[in-house]
């Protein structure tokens, strides 16, 4: 990469940061970016849902490079310290890598550009329950091979995301003196979480905490008003491979079924995915990151990204990667070492070179 390259590159990331793109409000940073797109060879445009879309080349392959744009709250002062270090909410989690994927498809030379086709997708609200870009999106394109735009430092891999479910859970009943006998509407709610909580401590295959089900209270409150009496919480669980969140949502039913006075309402439902770790792209990252001095580290993540909402439609090889320390996600501290980005702009434009040009893909391309 050119330093007038790296310099452009570092450019885009700081000013995709700089525009604010809470989850619903990502219009402007999209306006930006598909001008940027359009003025380095892309064929860009926002379409129906809010999502920055740009494609380079003619080749009859398809590889899909999606990013989101929009960040959790939190106005963290954006600014570029004296070690060449970005500091904003977004710049890891996810503009960082969504900016990595533009940058390195800007810089594809000819070759590549003749073998295979890039779309860039910077989508919409996947810091929502709605995904809403990434559920266009699966729909709209056929892809032969997959990047998800999610922060795994320079040098690693993501090949998967546990499952999501959401429990809602509320207990009413009729206000009693706490000097008879009977249980508070709190004490069922505890009663409730303490057996759902058993279930997922046995609910694992012993295979490590990817394997397991996590569960948490993510809410918790309780009131009276002399007459009658109310708890509530919301359980959060995180899904191995082995259980669906249709299968959690009839086990967690199963354990609280005789608790009297409760009801129950099941959202967030995202079925976990673990992709292959042998394939044209993972070959092809593997390599690039060698080629740039790193050694090639495979994860899997306990959390959930637009891979669990399209991997169910793009059976394809398929990973997540990008610069940064996912750590810092959604934190005050959230911030983005600019040399790291470099390299990853550095190894995907080596890697989708190779890939291109390999023409190992799994499928001949859609019509």
């Amino acid at each position: 990469m050119t330093d007038a390259a790296r310099q452009d590159a570092r450019a885009l990331v700081t000013e995709a940061v700089r525009i604010p793109s809470l989850s619903g409000q990502e219009g402007e940073v999209a306006a930006f970016l598909v001008e940027w797109m359009n003025a380095r060879g892309f064929t860009a445009r926002v379409d129906e849902a809010g999502n920055a879309v740009g494609e380079r080349g003619q080749g009859p392959f398809t590889v899909a490079l999606l990013g989101h744009m929009d960040t959790v709250p939190g106005d963290l002062p954006v600014h570029v310290d004296e070690r060449g270090v970005l500091h904003g909410r977004g710049s890891v989690d996810a503009k960082g890598p969504l900016c990595a994927f533009l940058a390195a498809v800007a810089a594809l030379p000819a070759g590549a550009l003749a073998a295979a086709r890039f779309v860039v997708v910077g989508a919409t609200e996947e810091e929502a329950p709605s995904s809403r870009g990434a559920r266009h999106i699966r729909t709209a394109l056929r892809p032969d091979a997959v990047l998800i735009g999610e922060p795994s430092a320079w040098e690693g891999l993501t090949l998967g995301y546990k499952g999501r479910l959401v429990a809602r859970v509320r207990v009413r009943k009729d206000n009693f003196h706490t000097a008879g006998e009977g249980t508070s509407a709190a004490d069922d709610l505890t009663e409730g979480w303490f057996r759902v909580r058993t279930w997922a401590a046995g609910a694992g295959s012993g295979g490590g905490v990817f394997d397991g089900v996590q569960a948490t209270i993510q809410d918790l409150g309780a009131r009276s008003d002399g007459v009658t009496q109310e708890a509530w919480a919301t359980f959060g669980f995180r899904l191995p491979p082995a259980w669906s969140p249709e299968a959690a949502e009839a086990a967690v039913r199963g354990a609280l079924a005789d608790l009297a006075g409760l009801d129950l309402e099941f959202v967030g439902h995202e079925t976990a995915v673990r992709h292959p770790k042998d394939n044209a792209l993972t070959r092809a990252m593997r390599v690039a990151i060698r080629a740039h001095g790193g050694t090639p580290v495979f994860k899997v993540k306990t959390g959930t990204s637009d891979m669990n909402v399209v991997a169910g439609h793009w059976p394809v090889p398929t990973l997540a990667y990008g610069p940064g320390d996912s750590a810092l996600d959604h934190t005050p501290e959230e911030r983005l070492d600019l040399a790291e980005y470099d390299r990853a702009v550095a190894v995907l434009t080596d890697a989708l070179t190779r890939l291109a040009l390999g023409s190992a893909f799994p499928r001949s391309a859609a019509p």
